[in-house]
C-alpha cells in the first residue's frame, strides 16, 4: 500500500482516529494536512509526521463553517498543489435523549459530522475530478448501523455519511474517484477513556472479539482504502468493530 507521491487531507486530525489516521498514511508515504480547530495540537501531530520523513502542513479549520473549510482546502492546494485522499473524520457528540435534547445540540452535532463532510468533499472534488483520480473516506460509526440510546444527533449525522458516501461514489465513478466509509466499533480513544467500568463491560460483552479496538486498527483500513489497491471498491462501508455488528 504505497501512498508515495500522494496528498491527503484529515480533519479531525488532532487526536484520535484522525491523528493515527494521519501518521499511518505517512508511513505509506503521503504528505498530510492535518485540519482541526485546535492548532497547538495540530503542531504535535506535525512533528510525529515530520519524523517519518514526511510533509505536514498545519490547517486551523472548523469544518462546520463553510469559509473555514475553502479558506483550509485553499491553503493544502496553495502548498500541496493538490489533494489526492480526504479522509472526513472531524465529528463531536452531544448526548442526550431525544426528548431532552435542545435543538442547538442536534444542529451542532449535524453541522459537524454530516454538514462537515459534505463541506469538505465539495470543496476537493473539482481538483480530484480534472486529475481523474481521488480517494475519499467517511468516518462512520458502528451505531449507525445498529442504533443507541441518547445519540440520535449522533447517529443521524453518522447515518447521514453513509448515505453520502453511497450517492457521491455513484456520481464520481467514471472519473476514477472512489467514495467509502469506514464505520469503527468501540474503539480505546479520549472520547471512550471516560466510560463508566459498568458501561465498559457492557459493551465488551457486545463484541464478539472481546475488547475494544485501537485507532491504529482504523487507520490501517482507512489506509487500505486510499490505497490502488483498494481501486475496484467504492460505496463500501468497511465495518472495523470486533464483530459487533455482522449483518
Amino acid at each position: 500500500m504505497n501512498l508515495e507521491g500522494r496528498i491527503a487531507v484529515v480533519t479531525g486530525a488532532s487526536q484520535g482516529i484522525g491523528r493515527a489516521c494521519a501518521l499511518t498514511l505517512a508511513e505509506a508515504g503521503a504528505n498530510v494536512a492535518l485540519a482541526s480547530r485546535n492548532v497547538e495540537k495540530l503542531n504535535s501531530v506535525a512533528k510525529e509526521v515530520e519524523a517519518l520523513g514526511r510533509k505536514a502542513l498545519v490547517v486551523g479549520m472548523d469544518v462546520g463553517e463553510l469559509e473555514s473549510v475553502k479558506a483550509g482546502m485553499a491553503k493544502a492546494l496553495a502548498d500541496f498543489g493538490k489533494i489526492d485522499i480526504l479522509v472526513n473524520n472531524a465529528a463531536h457528540t452531544r448526548d442526550n435523549l431525544l426528548l431532552r435534547m435542545k435543538p442547538e445540540d442536534w444542529q451542532s452535532v449535524l453541522r459537524t459530522n454530516l454538514d462537515g463532510a459534505y463541506y469538505c468533499i465539495r470543496e476537493v472534488l473539482p481538483g480530484m475530478v480534472r486529475q481523474r483520480y481521488g480517494r475519499i473516506i467517511n468516518i462512520s460509526s458502528v451505531v449507525a448501523e445498529i442504533g443507541n440510546p441518547g445519540q440520535a444527533n449522533y447517529i443521524a449525522s453518522k447515518a447521514g455519511l453513509i448515505g453520502l458516501t453511497k450517492a457521491v461514489a455513484a456520481e464520481v465513478a467514471k472519473r476514477n474517484i472512489t467514495v467509502n466509509a469506514v464505520a469503527p466499533g468501540f474503539i480505546d480513544t479520549a472520547m471512550t477513556a471516560g466510560l463508566p467500568q459498568e458501561i465498559h463491560r457492557r459493551i465488551l460483552e457486545m463484541v464478539p472479539l472481546g475488547r475494544m479496538g485501537t485507532d491504529r486498527e482504523v487507520a490501517l483500513g482507512v489506509r487500505f482504502l486510499a490505497s490502488e489497491e483498494a481501486g475496484y471498491i467504492t460505496g463500501h462501508v468497511l465495518n472495523i468493530n470486533g464483530g459487533m455488528y455482522m449483518a
